[in-house]
């Protein structure tokens, strides 16, 4: 072996072994770095091949592009997600004040009086019974011979308990335990509705508040005028 070609090798693995140490990827400025190094120690009597220092350039060229399309398509994806985040803000704004129905099995008594438990079934049921527990996850009633029949169903809860007293406000949720005539079970989704209080404005993005609970926009299944102002829970 010639000492140019131990020299070439030495310095094309100084440089490799550089760049593998910080990155396992070889990235533009790496390989550019690599061929610079290959040029500055060839022997002049044998110089790197034409085609092949051709081939590295053209490998070099595609990587430098590839690069730069990743990082345009990078960029259109940022400008996409904060024009989205925009309009999102900007149409939450139009809510306060509306009565909406959300995707929850979570209501909050705040001295309203009462509130709607609301619940989808895919198909007609045999029986269906309401569980409601408070924030410690106790049981504090649980509603029978509620509406069995396919489609969007609400319960009116006057927030008392299975002997007739008066809940404290706090938050409360809700299970829809719904049967077939075999006694299969049967998935409802549960939704309630509500008085859109307020927006909140977050990194991730607009939520609305309702009873002091905060709810995603896409939460939201309905949006209703309110022209009493009533307060549904």
């Amino acid at each position: 072996m010639s000492v140019s070609n131990v020299s070439n090798n030495t310095a094309v693995n100084t440089a490799t072994s550089s760049q593998t140490s910080t990155n396992s990827v070889l990235g533009k400025d790496d390989f550019l770095k690599l061929l610079v190094t290959q040029l500055k120690n060839q022997d002049p009597l044998n110089p790197t091949d034409g085609t092949e220092f051709a081939s590295q350039l053209a490998q070099f060229s595609s990587l430098e592009q590839l690069t730069n399309l990743n990082d345009a398509i990078q960029q259109n994806m940022n400008n996409s997600y904060y024009l989205t985040q925009s309009i999102n803000n900007s149409l939450a704004s139009n809510l306060v004040g509306k009565n909406v129905t959300v995707l929850s099995n979570s209501v909050t008594n705040s001295g309203q009086g009462e509130t709607n438990l609301g619940y989808t079934l895919p198909q007609n049921a045999g029986s269906v019974n309401i569980t409601i527990q408070d924030e410690y996850g106790a049981t504090v009633r649980t509603i029978e011979g509620v509406p069995r029949t396919q489609g969007d169903n609400k319960v009116s809860w006057d927030f008392s308990d299975n002997e007739g007293n008066q809940l404290p406000e706090g938050n409360y949720t809700f299970t829809v335990n719904a049967y077939d005539d075999s006694g299969n079970s049967i998935s409802a989704q549960t939704f309630s509705s509500g008085i859109v209080d307020g927006i909140k404005y977050s990194n991730s993005g607009a939520v609305v508040l309702i009873n002091g609970n905060q709810y995603n926009l896409s939460d939201i299944m309905e949006i209703l005028n309110n022209p009493d102002g009533a307060n549904n829970g």
